[in-house]
C-alpha cells in the first residue's frame, strides 16, 4: 500500500496522489505491480524498493542519476511467538531521495514510522531532507534503547524465578533474548558503519550546517552507547546462562552422589538378607529362637552406622 502525505499549517495530512515534494510512505502489503508502477513514476531503480524489503539487507547507500537509497536496520516485535523464536528482530527501512520525492519504505510495520504519522516527534518536516533523515536515524536509536531496556528487564524477572526453580521454560526464555541481543549488535555495528561513512562521505550535503552535524554527531554518540549497552547485555547473559549451566549441572552431581549413598547404605541390609537366603543349615543365629529380628536388628544397626560415617564425612 502506498501512502503520500504533506505537511500544511504544521500540519502533516494525506494526500490522495503523488505531489512534488510530497513524503511516500509504502507499507505492507506490497503489490509487485504498485512497485514497478512507483518506480517508474519516481525513475527509480526497482532494486531500491526490492532491496528495502529484504530482511537480510545490511545497512547501506547507493547513488544512481542523482536518486540516493539509504537502508537502516531498525528493531521490531517479532510476530513468530515460538520458543526457538528472538522476542526482536531487526529488518531494513528503505530511505529514498529524488531531486523531487521522500520515500520510505520497509517490510513490516513500522513503529518509528508510526511516530511521524502520529506527530510525536517535535519540528518533523518532510520538505527538510536532511533533518528528515537525521530524526529517522535518532527515533531508531531511541527504539533500539527502548528495546534493550525492555530486555533487560525481563531478563532480570527471569533470573529471579531460576533463584527458586531451574525449569526449562526459563532457560528458553532466556535463549530468546540472547538471539534479540545478536540482532541487536548485528544491526547496530552496522548502522554505525553507515552514519560514519554518510558523515565522512557529506550525503546529506549538511557540512556547512552546525545544527545539522551537532545533531548527526549526537545520533553517532547514542548508537554508540546502544551498541555497547547491546554489547553489555549480551556479556552479562552469557555469563548467566553459564552460571546458570554449572548450577544445573553441580545439581544433577549431587543428586546422583546421594543416590549412590543411600544404594550404598541399602545394600547391607540386602547383602544380609542374600547370605540368608541360602539354603545352608550353619548359618549363624539360624537355630535361635527369635533369630529373625536379630538379624532384622544387625542390618539395621549396620546400616545406620554407613548413614552416620557418610554424614560424618559430610557426603550427605
Amino acid at each position: 500500500m502506498i501512502q503520500y502525505y504533506q505537511k500544511e499549517r504544521g500540519r502533516l495530512i494525506e494526500i490522495e496522489s503523488l505531489t512534488p515534494g510530497c513524503w511516500i510512505n509504502v507499507v505492507p502489503p506490497h503489490a509487485p505491480e504498485d512497485l514497478n508502477e512507483l518506480a517508474q513514476k519516481l525513475d527509480i531503480p526497482l532494486d531500491f524498493l526490492t532491496d528495502s524489503l529484504d530482511i537480510d539487507e545490511r545497512s547501506r547507500y547507493e547513488r544512481e542519476e542523482g536518486s540516493h537509497l539509504i537502508l537502516v536496520n531498525t528493531p521490531i516485535v517479532n510476530l513468530k511467538d515460538q520458543d526457538n523464536e528472538a522476542y526482536y528482530t531487526t529488518v531494513p527501512v528503505g530511505i529514498v531521495m529524488t531531486p523531487e520525492y521522500f520515500l520510505t519504505i520497509s517490510a513490516a510495520e513500522n513503529p518509528v514510522i508510526a511516530k511521524f504519522l502520529e506527530g510525536r516527534v517535535k519540528n518533523f518536516d518532510p520538505h527538510n531532507r536532511p533533518q528528515f533523515v537525521l530524526q529517522l536515524f535518532e527515533q531508531i536509536v531511541f527504539r533500539f534503547l527502548s528495546c534493550l531496556k525492555k530486555l533487560n528487564l525481563k531478563r532480570n524477572l527471569i533470573e529471579q524465578e531460576l533463584y527458586n526453580s531451574s525449569k526449562s521454560s526459563e532457560l528458553k526464555q532466556l535463549l530468546r533474548i540472547e538471539k534479540s541481543l545478536v540482532y541487536f549488535v548485528n544491526s547496530l555495528s552496522s548502522n554505525e558503519l553507515l552514519k560514519l561513512k554518510m558523515k565522512r562521505t557529506d550525503l546529506l550535503k549538511i557540512r556547512d550546517d552546525e545544527d545539522m552535524m551537532d545533531l548527526f554527531e549526537d545520533v553517532i554518540i547514542d548508537n554508540g552507547q546502544a551498541l555497547e549497552m547491546a554489547n553489555v547485555h549480551t556479556n552479562i547473559l552469557n555469563g548467566t546462562m553459564e552460571a546458570y549451566a554449572s548450577i544445573i549441572s553441580n545439581n544433577l552431581n549431587f543428586v546422583i552422589q546421594r543416590l549412590t549413598l543411600i544404594t550404598l547404605i541399602l545394600m547391607v541390609p540386602t547383602l544380609i538378607a542374600s547370605y540368608y537366603g541360602m539354603n545352608v543349615k550353619s548359618l549363624p543365629l539360624a537355630q535361635t529362637e527369635g533369630g529373625f529380628y536379630y538379624v532384622i536388628t544387625i542390618s539395621i544397626v549396620l546400616s545406620l552406622i554407613l548413614a552416620w560415617f557418610f554424614r560424618r564425612r559430610k557426603l550427605f
